[in-house]
């Protein structure tokens, strides 16, 4: 099973697979706190954390101020 968005597509979003996980993290666990549906019209992911993923390939999330 492949990931989706790869690691690789990913890491030209946001630089620092650091940050990445950071950025991730933080809006998975704000979608299960929430209740969050998402942002984007349907995921192919059913996990926060892929989801967010999805989020970030889709340039849904920003990081200090730049869109991403």
């Amino acid at each position: 099973m492949m990931l989706y968005p790869s690691i690789d597509n990913l890491l030209l979003k946001i630089d620092s697979k650091y940050s990445l996980v950071t950025v991730s993290a933080s809006r998975a666990r704000e979608m299960q706190a929430t209740n969050d549906p998402g942002v984007l019209p349907s995921y192919e992911s059913h996990k926060y954390v892929g989801k967010a993923l999805e989020e970030i390939y889709a340039g849904k999330l920003v990081l200090d101020d730049h869109e991403v």
